[in-house]
């Protein structure tokens, strides 16, 4: 009989906790630091609601966007943006500090997945905020569109959310990939910053060019725009069902592409040892 214990999930899965609970445990020590990230993460978000009101004075409205539709965008890209905070970032500069250290050879030496032990080793407390605040808006902004968003809405915005999340996750690790080839790059997370901080209001706001470039160049639109429109906007069901399958379509096809990018990458990198 196979022996499930050692299946590569379960392996994955049983090093993922292990590290995680060691993560855990030596970022909970500081716990004034925590506080003080858990305070910035309130104030930035303050400031982005803040500017968000400011396009809305004198009535006017965001591209067609309400402001309770386009809080759901900020709240959306503040979920997200404590989701890379917490696990992708963390875990794109880990992968940049092991080839310049030449330590990448003891990830690939052990029988796990490199990509997948790679993506998940490393988790930081400090987006955690994010992430609750994020949350939290999202049911506030929904029940202040009209109507108000209800079960089905939500359960509509999970596909695209995660699809956000996917696209995300594999745009920052394409990069984090280019270290095998750059050695040192430590304005990656920089750059999947500004990627993210593009989608924090909606794609209908900006001129005509730049929100083809957010949809078809840089896909930001299908990391904010189009959750928040799944959950919020009174669209017709086959405009429902567009976007959630070409967030779905955009989400796979990035995510191959680090999958191959980054076996591309491994026939290339030359072992410290060699």
């Amino acid at each position: 009989m196979p022996d499930f214990t050692r299946s590569p999930h379960r392996q994955i899965a049983r090093s993922t906790t292990r590290y995680w609970s060691a993560a855990l445990a030596a970022e909970t020590e500081y716990r004034a630091n925590f506080v003080l990230a858990t305070l910035t993460s309130l104030l930035q978000l303050a400031g982005a609601l803040f500017t968000l009101s400011l396009l809305f004075q004198n009535g006017s409205d965001l591209g067609g966007w309400s402001w309770p539709e386009a809080m759901m965008v900020v709240a959306v890209y503040t979920l997200l943006d404590g989701l890379q905070q917490t696990l992708f970032a963390p875990n794109r500069q880990a992968i940049s500090t092991l080839v310049r250290e030449g330590t990448l050879d003891f990830v690939l030496l052990k029988p796990l997945d490199s990509q997948a032990h790679l993506s998940l080793r490393k988790l930081s407390v400090w987006g955690l905020p994010d992430l609750c605040f994020g949350a939290v808006l999202i049911g506030y902004a929904g029940t202040r569109t009209t109507p108000a968003a209800g079960p089905l809405d939500y359960a509509l915005g999970l596909l695209p959310l995660l699809c956000a999340g996917v696209i995300v996750y594999a745009l920052g690790f394409i990069l984090a990939t280019t270290s095998i080839w750059l050695t040192k790059t430590d304005n990656i997370t920089i750059a999947m910053s500004a990627v993210l901080e593009s989608a924090r209001f909606p794609v209908a706001a900006y001129p005509p060019a730049f929100r083809a470039a957010l949809t078809f160049v840089i896909p930001a639109a299908f990391m904010t725009t189009v959750p928040a429109q799944a959950i919020v906007r009174d669209v017709p069901i086959g405009t429902h069902a567009l976007w959630i399958a070409t967030s779905a379509g955009v989400a796979a096809t990035l995510l191959l592409i680090s999958r191959r990018f980054w076996q591309r990458a491994l026939r290339s990198y030359t072992s410290a040892s060699s």
